[in-house]
C-alpha cells in the first residue's frame, strides 16, 4: 500500500508539472504576437459565412427580359450581390402587381406612366431614370410571306419606303386594316407595346389618312385585330399563322429574327424630341384618357423596396454601364441617362446629378 501511494504520488507531482509547463507555454505564445492579417481574414471570413444576402428582386418589361438579364449578370459578377430571375410581364400588369403587394427592389417599366403615382399610387417613389430608347415597327414573319394578302401589304411597304410618297403610305396603311390580314396588336390596358401600336395608327392616319382614325376605324369594323396579354407573347403565334402582322418594338423584333416595317419617327414614338407632338396623340384606356408619348426605358425603386440599398447599387450600375450592354440588342442608351420626377430626388439620385452622369429629363407625370 505504500509502495502504492508513494507511486500515485510520483504521478501526480508529475502531471502537476506537465500541466504547469503548458500553461506557461500558451501564456507565452498568447503574448507572441501573431500575424495581423491572418486574424483579420478569420474574422472577415466569419463574417462573411453568416452574412447572406437577399437576391436581387427585379420587374421588367417583358420584351427587354433578355437585355435585364444581361444587366443584372454584369451588376452581379461586378458587386457580388445575388439576384433573382427576372420577372417579365406588361408594364402596366406589373405595377398593379406591385399595387396588390408584390415585394420588388427594382421596377424596369417601359414607359414612364407605369412608374408614376397615376399606376403605382403610393408606391411610387415619384422619380424614375430612363436609360435607353427603342421605337414601334410592324413585324412580319415567314408565314406571313406566304399569304398573298399580306404579301401585298408587304410590296406596298416596300414602295413606301422607296419613294416616301405620303400617298404610297395611305395605301399601305389601308392595305394592312382593310381586314385582308389579321393584326396584332397586344392588350392596351395591360402592356405598353399594345396602346402604342394604336397610337401609331393614329399618327399615320393623321400624317398620311384624312384623320387620326383613317386606319384605326377600319381595322375596327373588320375586327381583323388579335389581341394577347402582351406583344412578346405573340411572336410565336403570328410565326404560327394565327396573324400576318405584329405592331412590336423594334428590339423584339431584332431579337426574334422577324422581318418589320421601318416607320418615320413621327409615327414610330421612337424620337424622344418629339415627345411635344406624340402627347397630341389620344387614347383611352380601361382608367381613363391617355396621351402618347416616347418610347423610353426606365427604372425605379418602389417606396417599400425590401432591399432598397442592393436597389440603389443596381440602379448606379446601370447609369454608368448600360450602354455597352444594352447597343447589341437595338436599343438606343441615353448618353447621359435622363431623370423624371415629381419631387425632389433621393440623395443618390441627386448626387448622380449634380455629378453629371445623369441629366434632366423632365416631369415623371401624375
Amino acid at each position: 500500500m505504500r509502495m502504492r501511494r508513494r507511486g500515485v504520488s510520483s504521478v501526480a507531482v508529475v502531471g502537476v508539472i506537465a500541466l504547469a509547463a503548458i500553461v506557461v507555454a500558451v501564456g507565452i505564445f498568447s503574448l507572441t504576437p501573431g500575424p495581423k492579417s491572418t486574424t483579420t481574414s478569420s474574422a472577415t471570413s466569419a463574417i462573411s459565412a453568416t452574412t447572406t444576402l437577399a437576391p436581387l428582386i427585379t420587374f421588367n418589361a417583358d420584351a427587354y427580359t433578355a437585355e435585364v438579364q444581361a444587366l443584372l449578370n454584369g451588376f452581379s459578377a461586378a458587386t457580388a450581390v445575388p439576384v433573382a430571375p427576372t420577372h417579365p410581364a406588361g408594364s402596366f400588369a406589373l405595377a398593379k402587381q406591385i399595387v396588390s403587394g408584390s415585394q420588388v427592389d427594382v421596377f424596369i417599366p417601359v414607359a414612364l406612366s407605369a412608374a408614376a403615382p397615376s399606376n403605382l399610387g403610393n408606391l411610387s417613389s415619384n422619380w424614375a431614370i430612363g436609360f435607353a430608347s427603342d421605337q414601334m415597327v410592324i413585324a412580319y414573319s415567314n408565314a406571313s410571306i406566304s399569304t398573298p394578302a399580306a404579301a401585298t401589304v408587304i410590296s406596298g411597304y416596300q414602295r413606301a419606303a422607296k419613294s416616301n410618297a405620303s400617298s404610297d403610305w395611305n395605301a399601305m396603311f389601308a392595305s394592312l386594316t382593310s381586314g385582308g390580314v389579321k393584326v396584332g396588336i397586344s392588350d392596351p390596358n395591360a402592356d405598353p407595346a399594345g396602346l402604342r401600336g394604336w397610337l401609331v395608327l393614329e399618327a399615320a392616319g393623321a400624317l398620311y389618312g384624312n384623320s387620326s382614325q383613317s386606319y384605326t376605324a377600319p381595322l375596327l369594323q373588320a375586327q381583323a385585330n388579335v389581341t394577347g396579354s402582351a406583344a412578346a407573347n405573340m411572336v410565336a403565334p403570328m410565326q404560327a399563322g394565327q396573324m400576318q402582322f405584329l405592331f412590336i418594338y423594334k428590339s423584339v423584333a431584332i431579337a426574334q429574327h422577324l422581318g418589320y416595317f421601318q416607320l418615320d419617327h413621327r409615327v414610330n414614338l421612337g424620337d424622344p424630341k418629339l415627345a411635344a407632338s406624340y402627347a397630341l396623340l389620344k387614347y383611352t384606356l380601361a382608367e381613363g384618357p391617355t396621351t402618347g408619348a416616347p418610347i423610353i426605358l426606365c427604372m425605379t425603386i418602389p417606396v417599400n423596396a425590401p432591399d432598397a440599398t442592393e436597389a440603389m447599387q443596381f440602379v448606379q450600375y446601370v447609369v454608368k454601364d448600360s450602354a455597352g450592354v444594352l447597343t447589341p440588342y437595338g436599343l438606343q442608351a441615353f448618353n447621359p441617362p435622363l431623370l423624371f420626377d415629381n419631387t425632389a430626388p433621393p440623395a443618390f439620385v441627386a448626387d448622380m446629378l449634380s455629378q453629371g452622369a445623369i441629366a434632366q429629363g423632365g416631369s415623371l407625370g401624375a
